[in-house]
């Protein structure tokens, strides 16, 4: 999304994690996505690439205001560490030998304190889009993928005003449009985003 936003081109290798090709071991042996190869260096964290497209041009983000700026900070440290933690313990609890429920509460909470501050007007700080949503929509989109019917019933309603927004802007329908896999063998470019 930060790159869309940007306005900048890359080339697009679409992969399966289940499949993941040498070409791309060789660059990040992490293994994860995304991996963003530049001329000088190789981004493998998701903060880190949408942190270079902000360099590239940040003109269509939200600008904060100072009690925004820590504010976002503080809650995307907060998404990308505790709740991702719970998130993926309440997806997955066969993978961990926990209860789902008890994960699923802790999510319950962070989003309850979200809905809290947030103004969801469409967006988290108002007509913009900032760096916070594109940076935690993507963990709570995969919250109510869990469980729709749980998500959708909860009182966080904010929250759920924001994500259906967010799902179904121009952004994110760009963002998750479906590529043909990158092939070693046949490697045709695809430029993102088209």
């Amino acid at each position: 999304m930060a790159i869309i936003l940007c306005s900048v081109e890359c080339e697009l290798r679409e992969i399966l994690l289940s499949d993941k090709p040498e070409a791309m071991l060789e660059i990040s042996a992490k293994g994860t996505v995304p991996v963003l190869q530049l001329q000088d260096r190789i981004l493998d964290e998701s903060m880190e690439v949408i942190e270079w497209a902000l360099q590239q041009d940040s003109s269509k983000f939200h600008v904060y205001l100072e009690d925004e700026q820590k504010l976002s900070h503080d809650l995307i440290e907060l998404f990308d560490t505790k709740f991702k933690y719970h998130l993926d313990r309440y997806k997955y609890a066969s993978r961990f030998e926990e209860t789902e429920d008890d994960h699923r509460l802790q999510c319950l909470n962070l989003l309850m304190n979200l809905d809290g501050v947030i103004q969801s007007d469409p967006w988290i700080f108002g007509a913009e889009v900032s760096l916070l949503d594109i940076s935690i929509l993507p963990f709570i989109r995969q919250c109510k993928i869990a469980n729709p019917e749980w998500f959708e019933s909860q009182a966080f309603t904010k929250v759920i005003a924001l994500l259906r927004y967010f799902e179904s802007s121009e952004l994110f329908l760009l963002a998750m449009e479906k590529f043909e896999l990158w092939n070693p063998l046949d490697p045709k470019i695809v430029i993102f985003p088209r």
